[in-house]
């Protein structure tokens, strides 16, 4: 069987600055729901961004028994979902069911394949009612669940978010968690909102520096008062 994520050795550093990844190995199982934290500049959107092949660095990285390698791109990215910060970075068609049916066109399906999809992923975040609506008119909250709709339309098999709950009201970041938990998806998800965290994910992986500074339990790691701090995290 193999690791959904496995990313072995792997360093990177951009034009003119110090590493912002060194030496980074990190293994995720099918099915398995992992949060990374860290503070501000530890290589946590680095990390993710070579999930995909957006980076690559030195070492290897394997998702879903693919290399991302140049020649495996485009498999690499329909079977990683990847979601990024800003939902508008996502989002660039005249309505919402134009944006979730963008995946799906472009890796060439059938008409009435691609409306299946975009009903499934548009369901899946429970926004069935919101297919005719403009995306850039909806709320910040809405944005979020359609743009996880646009990468759900490519049926990934691991999803990948970038602070998902960053600027949601309550109300708004209530019903991404319930949507978080009930997709049954491998997912790893970079957030500075600890109390998700200790609601969602059974694993932790801290990142600090550009390396991985440990590695394990929800609620062993979120106990340990001195690793947190000592790597600018708080306590939930």
């Amino acid at each position: 069987m193999h690791h959904s994520i496995e990313v072995e050795h792997l360093s990177f550093s951009y034009p003119d600055s110090h590493p912002a990844l060194e030496d980074v190995s990190l293994r995720i199982a099918p099915g398995e729901k992992v949060a990374l934290v860290g503070p501000n500049g530890a290589g946590k959107s680095t990390l993710i961004l070579h999930l995909n092949g957006i980076l690559t660095g030195q070492g290897q990285v394997t998702v879903c028994g693919l290399e991302v390698v140049e020649k495996n791109f485009s498999r690499v990215r329909a079977a990683v979902g990847l979601v990024f910060q800003n939902p508008d970075d996502q989002l660039f068609s005249p309505t919402v069911y134009e944006d979730v049916a963008f995946g799906p066109l472009y890796q060439g399906l059938p008409p009435d394949e691609v409306e299946r999809r975009v009903t499934s992923a548009l369901a899946a975040v429970r926004m069935s009612d919101y297919a005719r609506r403009v995306s850039h008119h909806l709320s910040n909250g809405e944005k979020k669940r359609i743009a996880i709709a646009t990468v759900l339309s490519m049926r990934p098999e691991v999803l990948v978010l970038d602070e998902p709950t960053a600027g949601l009201d309550p109300r708004a970041r209530r019903t991404l968690i319930h949507l978080l938990r009930d997709l049954p998806l491998t997912m790893l998800v970079s957030t500075h909102d600890m109390a998700l965290v200790r609601e969602l994910f059974p694993r932790v992986v801290i990142m600090d520096e550009g390396r991985i500074v440990a590695d394990g339990l929800t609620d062993e790691l979120l106990a340990d008062a001195a690793l947190l701090e000592a790597h600018g995290l708080e306590k939930p």
